[in-house]
């Protein structure tokens, strides 16, 4: 039989799986079972909202208007971002420039490549 972990948070050893987390039977402290749950994200690659993966230095466009935070200006639907860059370890979000507004970060469920 494989030996269960022990509890992070009170180190008891009464520990059982329930679906894709760890249970302690102790204080009811439940994490998952594969560690961090962040950890699988970290190697997938960026992709816009029709699944394309996007590299450093591509072009896309926005694909619905955008409240920016800080910024009077919307972003309008079709607005060009041009020369992304990728934000480390988050395949969610890009940096990036438009015309008016600078420094950007952008969700890339938001954009498409262009």
């Amino acid at each position: 039989m494989n030996a269960m972990p022990a509890c992070p948070q009170c180190g008891g050893e009464i520990t059982y799986p329930d679906g894709d987390n760890l249970v302690c039977a102790e204080c009811g402290h439940e994490w998952p079972v594969a560690g961090d749950a962040n950890a699988g994200q970290a190697g997938t690659p960026p992709r816009d909202s029709n699944g394309n993966v996007l590299a450093d230095g591509d072009n896309v466009v926005v694909i619905k208007d955008l409240k920016v935070k800080g910024s009077s200006i919307p972003l309008k639907q079709g607005t060009m971002i041009r020369g992304i860059r990728l934000v480390d370890d988050d395949p969610e979000h890009i940096e990036g420039n438009s015309d008016k507004i600078k420094g950007l970060v952008l969700k890339t469920c938001f954009l498409r490549k262009a």
